[in-house]
């Protein structure tokens, strides 16, 4: 018996997400994160910033980074101009996975 999955209709808009992880990465690898932003901070860290189409693609992202063998700092949800918050009572703590 399968289940019944969502239809696109319900499906929420693209969210845009700031992914860090321990560690910096050339340039070059932009591209394998599929065009997001790829920042290199003074703390050693690299911050990847941009849309990201749904959960699916997200999962996607984050089996790169788990595949590089670095360890993910952070991952967050973050509000643009035009982009809607989070829900009533979401938590908007910035927590970073250590």
């Amino acid at each position: 018996m399968s289940t019944p999955h969502a239809s696109t209709e319900d499906q929420p808009e693209p969210g845009h997400y700031e992914i860090r992880i321990s560690g910096h990465l050339d340039d070059r690898w932009a591209n394998w994160f599929e065009g997001l932003t790829l920042s290199r901070e003074d703390n050693g860290e690299t911050r990847l910033t941009g849309p990201v189409a749904d959960q699916t693609a997200l999962h996607g992202l984050l089996r790169k980074v788990r595949d590089l063998g670095l360890p993910l700092v952070s991952v967050v949800r973050v509000e643009t101009k035009g982009t809607p918050g989070p829900g009533p009572g979401a938590n908007t703590d910035h927590n970073e996975l250590k």
